[in-house]
């Protein structure tokens, strides 16, 4: 078999699954059976081989250290001191609660590395509240939805952990590269807050006197060295992303059981139980999804995408919008991780081939496969929230659109600035970094 029949194969049988509605994880698995069963060179054992391969990683240990990371700081009560401190901050601008719900997901991005905790996290507490002030509740689930995108974005981020041991990137260049990025999305929101705030008349707070703003900095300060620890540690070269995922863990269990005394035994057990679970989720689809993507380039289909791509044109902003474009669709249909092992994996050698730098397009990818997570019918932050607000997804989308037009506006910028995007990465590690 040639590449496109292989190509046939294996993206007909996963689009009819994901159709009847298998689970992405299994769909990915269960399409590369038909093609070890044709070819004569290849067996179904294969399949076990790359997902045991795949697994074997000392990178991808990261990924349950960074979950557990984050369900330990929403259960010591982090999100409130958070939410205090942005609420001394942002809280006397017009539309107060909703600065201080994108503000609050900007520091707890710096903190989680997942938009799916963030959305819970933050919605469970700020979406009531926002109801409860005469707030739309469309707008204020829209609002957390595309504000916890920021959680995969502003480092420490679990999907740039997982797209640097797939392509081998840098993952404190990708850490740093997405400051910018992630900054820029979450002053567009607060513009977006601030109209529908004059607009319709939503309600502000008291400015805090300095004694308030003093006291709010100092119960959330410890919860906002975390990134400054995870980030710095890495980029300073003291210790590894799978290392800086473990203390950030013991972070995590030293505020919250000697510092505010909010993790107890049974608390600790739940915690590490749902942990547990989720990341087995996340690294099952890293197996099928890295036996899928051993398939693809086992019969040269990537190259295959190149030499027709390549006959179009285009220098490195075209790519950039090609791999926005491909990263936007799939999003809408699987989950970020097997979209990167695949989707990135594909476009990669067409990125190297007009000379992209391979941080701008991780950070193009990334964003582009974050903005998934509230658009229909995958949209899982935006079905988390709108559960949280007890109403249906059709309802926020007229909201959500609005608030997308902003982040599509950042990931142009993203596109058409790679300097911009470089430029920290370059600055702070420029041994590392060219």
């Amino acid at each position: 078999m040639g590449p496109v029949e292989v190509a046939l194969i294996l993206f007909g049988v996963f689009a009819l699954l994901v159709i009847v509605r298998v689970p992405v994880a299994f769909a990915l698995g269960l399409a590369c059976v038909p093609v070890f069963f044709i070819d004569d060179r290849l067996t179904p054992f294969l399949l076990l081989n790359e997902m045991l391969k795949s697994y074997n990683s000392f990178l991808l240990l990261s990924i349950p250290f960074f979950m557990l990371a984050a369900n330990l700081m929403n259960a010591a009560g982090i999100t409130d001191k958070l939410i205090n401190l942005s609420r001394a901050l942002v809280g006397w601008l017009p539309g107060g609660l909703g600065h201080v719900s994108v503000l609050v997901s900007m520091l707890f991005a710096g903190i989680s590395g997942s938009s799916t905790a963030e959305a819970a996290g933050v919605g469970g507490v700020l979406i009531p509240a926002m109801k409860k002030q005469g707030y739309d509740i469309e707008f204020a689930v829209a609002l957390v939805a595309c504000a916890a995108v920021m959680g995969v974005i502003i480092p420490p981020s679990i999907l740039m952990v997982v797209w640097g041991g797939v392509i081998s990137v840098s993952i404190g260049g990708l850490f740093l590269a997405g400051v910018l990025p992630g900054t820029l999305m979450g002053l567009s929101f607060m513009v977006v807050v601030y109209a529908y705030a004059k607009r319709r008349n939503y309600p502000v707070y008291p400015k805090p006197t300095r004694k308030e703003l003093a006291s709010a900095i100092g119960h959330a300060i410890l919860p906002i060295l975390t990134p400054g620890i995870i980030v710095g540690g890495i980029v300073g070269g003291f210790f590894t992303p799978t290392e800086a995922s473990v203390v950030a863990v013991l972070y995590a269990m030293l505020l919250g059981i000697f510092i505010y005394r909010r993790l107890g035994l049974r608390d600790l057990r739940e915690t590490m139980y749902h942990s547990g679970r989720f990341a087995a989720i996340s690294l099952f689809c890293i197996g099928t999804a890295s036996a899928f993507g051993w398939l693809l380039a086992y019969f040269h289909i990537p190259q295959l995408f190149v030499d027709l791509v390549s006959g179009w044109g285009g220098g490195i902003t075209s790519v950039g919008f090609i791999t926005a474009f491909c990263f936007l669709v799939i999003g809408c249909f699987i989950d970020a991780i097997p979209a990167i092992i695949i989707v990135g994996t594909i476009l990669a050698p067409l990125a190297a081939n007009v000379g992209m730098h391979p941080i701008h397009f991780a950070i193009v990818g990334v964003i582009s496969i974050a903005y998934g997570l509230v658009t229909p019918p995958y949209g899982l932050c935006l079905m988390i929230a709108c559960t949280i607000g007890g109403i249906k997804i059709k309802e926020a989308i007229r909201d959500t659109l609005i608030l997308f037009v902003p982040m599509l506006l950042v990931l142009v910028f993203v596109i058409l600035a790679p300097d911009a995007m470089l430029w920290l990465p370059r600055t702070l590690m420029p041994n590392l970094i060219k």
